[in-house]
């Protein structure tokens, strides 16, 4: 049976996709941050999701909102799902942090393993900037899960300093 390659995120499958979904109020007021996993060849989302756990189609925030399809041909060294599978054991040994041992460092640890894009030197702020770039919304629910909580509070805080 063959591979199908297709993002289905109507059934949560991203195959050799990097996927986002914002984290609950720290999104809200900065919704450029959020949590990130990796799918597999077979689309299934591995995330490091806390400490000494990385989830397997669950992700620790909830379904991806959003999502960056990558191209299996620019993998050099080991395969995808290898990759993404010794990434995963070796975020089961680690403690999470959210400030430098965290989701983003767990995907760019299996972008590293792969060498993808002939590249060993992915890192979080890489990572997060060609997100930003390159995500594409999972669909219009997706957008509004994202912005729409920051778009509210923002409102609320302009409306109270003109009326002071």
């Amino acid at each position: 049976m063959p591979l199908n390659k297709d993002v289905r995120p109507e059934i949560s499958r991203f195959p050799f996709c990097i996927v986002w979904t914002p984290i609950p109020l720290l999104t809200w007021f900065i919704p450029i941050i959020g949590h990130m996993g990796i799918g597999t060849s077979s689309g299934v989302i591995r995330d490091f999701a806390g400490p000494y756990f990385v989830s397997e189609d669950s992700m620790g925030f909830g379904q991806p909102t959003k999502y960056w399809k990558l191209s299996a041909d620019k993998v050099r060294f080991s395969s995808w799902d290898q990759a993404v599978h010794e990434a995963s054991e070796e975020y089961k040994q680690r403690m999470h942090n959210l400030c430098c041992d965290n989701c983003h460092s767990h995907v760019t640890y299996a972008l590293n393993l792969m060498q993808y894009d002939d590249s060993s030197a992915w890192n979080m702020v890489k990572l997060w900037f060609l997100m930003l770039v390159y995500g594409k919304y999972v669909s219009f629910t997706g957008f509004l899960k994202t912005w729409l909580p920051f778009c509210i509070f923002a409102s609320i805080i302009i409306v109270i300093a003109v009326l002071l």
